[in-house]
C-alpha cells in the first residue's frame, strides 16, 4: 500500500489540469481585486469585493474585522484544527495610479499583480480548486486576505487576526505571486528605519556652507558604512532610497534615508541599531540640521528547520514538480505566525517580469503548477505528515 506522500506525489498531475480548469475564474478574481486599488491602510474598498467573492464560493463564516481582513472558512470533518491560507491585500501602489489590468494570452500585467494580486485572487478559488481536483479535507480550510501589512504596517492585519483567531490553527501557508519555486520557511531578524535630515530657517549657512540636508544625510551615510558587520552570524545594512532636494539651483532643506539592518540574530540587531541611533543622535548634535531616526517596522528571527517535516514534505513536492527550489528568509506574514508558534511555509505561485512597477506582469501558465503544489501541500498538512515527529 502506498505511502501518503506517494499518492500526493502521483496525484500532482492531475491537480495541475484541476488547476488549469480554474482558469476563468482565477483571472476574473484577478481583475476585480488588482483592479480595485489597495495603497496599506486603504485596503477596505478591495476587501469588500474579497467579501462578495467568498460569497459567490458559497463559503461559510464569512466575516470582515475592525481593520478590515477577510476571512471564510471551508469545514472539514475534523475539529481539532484548521489549516490557514492566508495572501496580503495591500499594494505598493497609491489610489490614484492606474489599476487597468491588461491580460495577454500568456501574461497578465498591472500595477501590483505580482505582489499580491494573484495570491489573494486565489483565495477564492481554493474550494472550486479542491473540488476540481476530487479533494475532500478533513481538516477545516481557513482563507484569509490580511490588510496592514507592508512597510509602517508592521505586519497589523496577520497580528490582529491571529490575537483574536476563534478555532486554533494546525499550520499555514502564506500565498506571494512571485516567485514559482520560492520556499520560506524562516524569518530574519530585522528593523526598517527612515533617518530625516532637515535644515530649520536658522540654518547656519556660513558655519556649515551651502551643502544642505543632502550633505548633512551623506555624512551619516558614511558612517553608517563605516559599522563593522560579522560573517557569523550573516548581518547586512541595506540603503533603499535616498530622497531630497527639488532642482539644480536649490539647496535642499529636506532629505530622507530609508534602509534596513537584517541579521540572522536578534542579537545583532539590536546592537546594530544602537549603532545607528548614536550616529544620529551624533550628527544632530554637531549640526544645525534636525537629524532623527524613526523606526518603521521590526522582526524577530526564528522559523522552521530544514528538517521540520514540512518544508521537508514541501520541497518532496517542489521536486515532483520540477521547480527549483529557492530558500529564501521571508520578513512578511510567516514571520507573525513564527512569533504566534504555528508551522508555516510562504510559498510563489508563478513566474514574472520586473516587479514593484506599473507595468509588473506574471505568467499564466506556471500558474497551474504553483497551485498544484498548493493542493499538494493542503493534502499533505491534512493527511498527518507535515506534522512534527
Amino acid at each position: 500500500m502506498p505511502n501518503p506522500i506517494d499518492r500526493i506525489l502521483a496525484s500532482l498531475p492531475a491537480y495541475r489540469d484541476a488547476a488549469e480548469s480554474m482558469k476563468e475564474t482565477m483571472l476574473a478574481n484577478l481583475i476585480v481585486l488588482g483592479e480595485t486599488p489597495a495603497p496599506t491602510f486603504g485596503e477596505a474598498s478591495r476587501m469588500h469585493l474579497l467579501e462578495q467573492r467568498f460569497k459567490d464560493a458559497k463559503l461559510q463564516d464569512i466575516a470582515t474585522d475592525a481593520i478590515f481582513n477577510c476571512s471564510a472558512a471551508l469545514p472539514g470533518t475534523d475539529t481539532t484544527g484548521s489549516i490557514l491560507v492566508v495572501a496580503h491585500s495591500d499594494t505598493l501602489f497609491a489610489e490614484d495610479v492606474d489599476h487597468t489590468i491588461s491580460i495577454e494570452s500568456d501574461s497578465v500585467t498591472g500595477p501590483g499583480v505580482g505582489d499580491n494580486s494573484l495570491g489573494l485572487a486565489v483565495l477564492p478559488c481554493l474550494p472550486g480548486l479542491l473540488e476540481a481536483a476530487g479533494i475532500q479535507l478533513r481538516s477545516g480550510l481557513i482563507m484569509l486576505g490580511v490588510t496592514r501589512s507592508l512597510g509602517e504596517a508592521n505586519l497589523e492585519g496577520i497580528d490582529f487576526f491571529l490575537n483574536h483567531a476563534a478555532v486554533p490553527i494546525r499550520a499555514a501557508i502564506c500565498l506571494e505571486g512571485i516567485q514559482l519555486g520560492r520556499l520560506s520557511i524562516a524569518s530574519i531578524g530585522m528593523l526598517r528605519g527612515e533617518i530625516s535630515c532637515r535644515v530649520p530657517e536658522k540654518y547656519d549657512w556660513s558655519r556649515f556652507g551651502t551643502g544642505g540636508a543632502i550633505f548633512e544625510l551623506n555624512e551619516v551615510i558614511n558612517r553608517l558604512v563605516e559599522i563593522p558587520l560579522p560573517a557569523r552570524p550573516r548581518s547586512s545594512i541595506v540603503m533603499g532610497s535616498i530622497r531630497g532636494g527639488t532642482g539644480f539651483s536649490r539647496v535642499a532643506t529636506d532629505a530622507k534615508l530609508r534602509f534596513e539592518i537584517r541579521s540572522e540574530s536578534a542579537q545583532m540587531v539590536e546592537a546594530i541599531t544602537n549603532q545607528v541611533e548614536d550616529i544620529v543622535a551624533e550628527t544632530h548634535s554637531a549640526s544645525d540640521a534636525e537629524v532623527s531616526l524613526h523606526i518603521l517596522a521590526k522582526r524577530t528571527p526564528g522559523g522552521l528547520a530544514a528538517g521540520h517535516a514540512l518544508p521537508r514534505t514541501t520541497r518532496q513536492i517542489m521536486d515532483a514538480l520540477e521547480l527549483e527550489t529557492r530558500l529564501a528568509p521571508s520578513t512578511s506574514e510567516l514571520s507573525a505566525l513564527i512569533n504566534h508558534g504555528i508551522p508555516g511555509v510562504t510559498l510563489g505561485l508563478t513566474r514574472s517580469g520586473p516587479t514593484r512597477e506599473q507595468t509588473e506582469s506574471v505568467q499564466i501558465d506556471p500558474t497551474y503548477t504553483g497551485l498544484a503544489q498548493l493542493l499538494g501541500i493542503l493534502v499533505a498538512i491534512d493527511s498527518g505528515i507535515c506534522d512534527d515527529e
